[in-house]
């Protein structure tokens, strides 16, 4: 792709962005009540994490079946209130002895 084609792609996502960001702060001028829309605002990051994270977990290894193990084991250790690190290198130890069992089994 040339940069005369790139730059026109470039402008309409940089406006669409500013666009998703300036029109609910000139829209809504005064403070939300709703307690609906309220709860709804508090867990849109979480969803949309959510929404980003788990395609991307089931992506980045070569076998579903070690994603899948990395996820079991993710969930229960955050289920047991353990600390990020310790779910994150939990659930990458997990993945990499599941990747090689599967590597020289199979």
């Amino acid at each position: 792709m040339s940069f005369s084609t790139f730059l026109p792609y470039l402008a309409v996502m940089a406006l669409v962005t500013y666009l998703v960001r300036a029109v609910p702060l000139i829209a809504i001028k005064k403070k939300i009540e709703n307690k609906f829309i309220l709860s709804f605002l508090h867990y849109m990051p979480y969803a949309v994490l959510t929404v980003m994270t788990i395609p991307a977990v089931f992506y980045a290894t070569d076998h579903t079946a070690s994603a899948i193990v990395g996820v079991i084991i993710a969930l229960a250790l955050a289920y047991f209130k353990r600390s990020l690190m310790t779910v994150a290198v939990g659930a990458s130890a997990g993945v990499l002895i599941c990747e090689l069992i599967i590597k020289y089994l199979i």
